[in-house]
């Protein structure tokens, strides 16, 4: 069952997700890997057409320096343009960054270029039951610890 998640903290985002591909009832391939480091202070999970998934990490590795807020509204705007193309990326994200100045971030994505800044998150088949706890036990001050248990 794939999944993301992720929880912003008052110092940091921790994410988490599984290594399993899937498409429908057929599990493709076992040890996938969703993280995609975009920069020192940046991480970016995607799931989706695994295809999709590994070009659009690989075409948002650009190199250049940003805040969380704005390699998240970079992101989204390819991902807007892709869409309005023949051929689209379908891939859901969740954009995990620490900037100095705005301190930690987490950015939820969907396949249609919606961008939303939120405390937790969670894409794909486990999310159906992994947001309910989360919107039940996460709190603003939440400890990293907490957060690992959670």
């Amino acid at each position: 069952m794939e999944c993301l998640i992720g929880i912003q903290g008052k110092y940091f985002v921790l994410v988490a997700c599984d290594t399993v591909s899937v498409r429908s009832i057929v599990s493709i391939k076992q040890d996938i890997d969703k993280m995609h480091k975009l920069h020192y202070n940046l991480l970016m999970l995607a799931v989706g057409k695994s295809g999709d998934t590994i070009l659009f990490a690989k075409y948002m590795r650009n190199g250049y320096v940003s805040s969380p807020h704005a390699a998240a509204n970079f992101t989204r705007t390819n991902l807007a343009d892709y869409l309005r193309r023949f051929t689209p990326y379908m891939v859901n994200l969740l954009l995990a960054g620490y900037d100095k100045d705005e301190g930690p971030a987490l950015y939820f994505m969907d396949y249609l270029a919606s961008l939303n800044k939120v405390p937790f998150g969670a894409h794909c088949y486990g999310s159906l039951i992994t947001v309910s706890i989360l919107g039940i036990y996460y709190r603003e001050k939440i400890t990293l610890d907490e957060a690992n248990k959670l």
